[in-house]
């Protein structure tokens, strides 16, 4: 077998020793699992922004805000995003007020706490899978290193056992603990770019739906 077959990718990984072989799977499926949430959070945030955008258009369009409620509890699909906190921040306030005898204040704060309990939940969707990126991202350069120094150890425990060192001895050994720490920093680069991609796209949203609350609670403010 000549070097180039011996430095070639698949060669080196078949030739790592366990350890080092256990690193790279590890590093391997993390990143698989990186990429599936990375799809996800993708449509995710896209859907979020699109159905941010249509519910705005219908919020602001004029309409009768019992018949935009109407069509929201009554549609097969469940209200998601600041559909879902207008409805459950009307729904709140509907109650409130049919119940009569009760102060504005009451019936406002009651309102905010609907609106913002459903404001977690869609932030708690949004922000879901986020922690793993970013702790792909931050974690793997480590895992890989850890991979490459113990490759680097059994390289040089093995040149110990011969008289003479060369490059063409030293360098298979060298290469295939490398490999490991380029393994990690595949897991991790498309890791952090996305978490800070994601993480700049709900914080946008965040403060789209809390504009959204203080705007609404004003507009039902001056209904009572």
């Amino acid at each position: 077998m000549n070097v180039a077959n011996d430095m070639s990718f698949f060669t080196l990984v078949a030739g790592a020793s366990l350890p080092v072989q256990l690193v790279m799977i590890i590093l391997l499926i993390t990143s698989l699992f990186s990429w599936w949430y990375i799809f996800i959070k993708v449509f995710t945030i896209k859907n979020a922004s699109t159905d941010a955008e249509q519910f705005e258009a219908s919020f602001w369009s004029g309409g009768d805000l019992n018949k935009l409620y109407d069509g929201l509890s009554s549609g097969r699909r469940k209200s998601q995003g600041m559909a879902s906190i207008f409805e459950a921040g009307f729904k709140e306030f509907v109650r409130h007020k049919q119940q009569g005898r009760m102060e504005v204040s009451d019936v406002m704060e009651g309102t905010r706490r609907a609106m913002r309990a459903a404001y977690n939940r869609e932030l708690d969707n949004l922000d879901a899978h986020l922690p793993f990126l970013a702790s792909v991202g931050s974690v793997s350069p480590y895992i890989g290193l850890f991979g490459t120094v113990w490759g680097i150890m059994n390289a040089f425990r093995g040149l110990s056992n011969v008289a003479q060192a060369t490059l063409s001895q030293v360098a298979p050994g060298i290469a295939e603990a490398l490999v490991a720490t380029a393994i990690g920093l595949f897991a991790a680069i498309p890791a952090v770019i996305a978490y800070n991609r994601f993480a700049s796209s709900v914080d946008r949203l965040s403060v789209r739906y809390e504009s959204f609350m203080e705007e609404f609670t004003n507009i039902l403010q001056r209904r009572i």
